[in-house]
């Protein structure tokens, strides 16, 4: 394996600085990114650059500008900007983007979320490997060079957020967000400075070592001083951010979070109502509450792999006008098809004041069943357990779109292998709490002997 093949993972790169990643290969990688924007947009001029605040972030971002440069692309520098920032400048500047940041990793990583033009995804499977390979073979540099230029773009982004939403509609709530040291402090403010929400912003300073805690808001561990704080100030939601700003998590007044499904299945009523119908795009272990909702609202569910590279491609083949997935990932078809987390808060907070309920009571409907969460499982072959469970449900319906999915009638679950480590991840859903918990024995007695991860 070359050291390129150690960083390159099924979405994006990522490794340890400066052990699995540093500033000569991220040089090898802007060159090899350049040419492949070549090869795919050839009307292309520009890559955009933005970074999240990781303090190795700087001189990676240099050397990757440099590299793009080699090969006569120019680079325009955004600066500090969370990941869906980056994307709308993709989008509505008609340019490639590489966004430096590791997401919900902690300090010691970073890495580049790569799109073209449009804001177009590129994948394992649509480009990935192809960078991969350029940058691990090196490019020679072209007789003219590309130059770099700065331009901020969080006032624009700003506004195209709150573009979403009815600001005449909304009334003033209290809203905590929790941006956990990320880029969600930077973000945050320059969307609510413009809407009359009385916003208390946790841990709001740019430190990518990330002091108070991970930032990684889909560990309840992590939203824990958001929980306190909503109840300590009476407000009405509160935010959970993880590192590049792109998810949020919700918690309701009283404290009590909310799942990614939860929020799928409340955007997706909300925007159908609005569109009058349409596609929605769900990754395949989101609850069954969520294609539910979805046809209850005159649309039609679509269900997809787990991972933003394959929800936007099915967007894009099916013209859906929003995808969700249970990790917070939401996405928009007015927003290039990217996804959120700002979008999906500013939405949600529309619905309490144009619903005019509380958190609490908008969530009820769209919570019909009991959710194991994802338990992770270390096995020596993760394919061979998975057949082994197969073999052992052979008699229920299953399919294969993205691991194993059983279809128990009133329970169901999903068993997928990680991409990058010895695991299995188990998702599964039933009816009560007690039949959840009875199930999920079920499965951890055949999965053998493993730890959970």
């Amino acid at each position: 394996m070359s050291d390129f093949a150690a960083i390159f993972k099924a979405y994006d790169v990522r490794g340890t600085v400066p052990d699995q990643f540093n500033a000569q290969m991220a040089l090898a990688i802007g060159a090899a990114f350049a040419r492949f924007v070549r090869a795919e947009d050839p009307a292309v001029t520009r890559v955009l650059v933005a970074r999240d605040m990781r303090p190795s972030g700087t001189d990676l971002v240099a050397a990757f500008s440099e590299g793009v440069c080699s090969q006569g692309l120019d680079v325009v520098d955004l600066g500090l900007g969370s990941t869906d920032l980056l994307y709308f400048a993709a989008g509505s500047m008609v340019a490639a983007g590489a966004m430096f940041t590791a997401s919900h990793n902690p300090a010691q990583y970073n890495g580049i979320k790569f799109c073209l033009a449009g804001a177009r995804p590129v994948g394992e499977d649509t480009g990935l490997a192809q960078i991969r390979d350029w940058a691990a073979a090196g490019s020679e540099p072209v007789a003219t060079p590309g130059s770099v230029s700065h331009q901020d773009v969080l006032d624009a982004f700003a506004a195209h957020v709150r573009s979403f939403v009815d600001v005449s509609a909304l009334r003033p709530l209290r809203v905590v967000a929790d941006t956990a040291n990320g880029m969600g402090g930077l973000v945050v403010p320059a969307v609510f400075e413009a809407l009359p929400f009385d916003l208390e912003v946790m841990y709001p300073e740019l430190d990518g070592t990330f002091p108070n805690h991970p930032a990684d808001p889909i560990q309840p561990e992590n939203t824990e001083d958001l929980r306190r704080r909503v109840v300590e100030v009476g407000a009405d939601v509160g935010l959970a951010f993880d590192g590049d700003a792109d998810r949020v998590f919700l918690v309701d007044e009283t404290g009590i979070g909310l799942s990614g499904s939860t929020t799928t299945a409340i955007l997706a009523d909300a925007l159908l109502r609005r569109n009058g119908g349409g596609k929605v795009v769900h990754n395949l272990i989101c609850s069954r509450a969520v294609p539910e909702v979805i046809r209850e609202a005159g649309g039609e569910p679509i269900r997809s792999r787990v991972g933003h590279s394959f929800i936007k491609a099915v967007m894009a083949e099916t013209g859906a006008i929003f995808g969700g997935e249970h990790s917070a990932h939401y996405y928009f078809a007015d927003n290039y098809r990217a996804d959120s987390g700002l979008i999906a808060a500013v939405l949600v907070l529309e619905q309490l004041c144009v619903r005019d309920m509380r958190l609490s009571e908008l969530r009820e409907p769209y919570e019909r069943y009991a959710a194991s969460g994802e338990i992770n499982t270390k096995v020596s072959d993760p394919l061979a357990v998975i057949e082994s469970v197969a073999a052992h449900f052979a008699s229920l319906p299953q399919d294969r779109l993205d691991g194993l999915t059983v279809d128990a009638g009133q329970w169901w679950f999903n068993l997928r292998p990680s991409n990058t480590e010895p695991l299995l991840r188990l998702n599964l859903e039933a009816p009560t709490e007690a039949e959840c918990a009875e199930h999920v024995a079920e499965l951890r007695a055949l999965l053998g002997d493993g730890q959970e991860g």
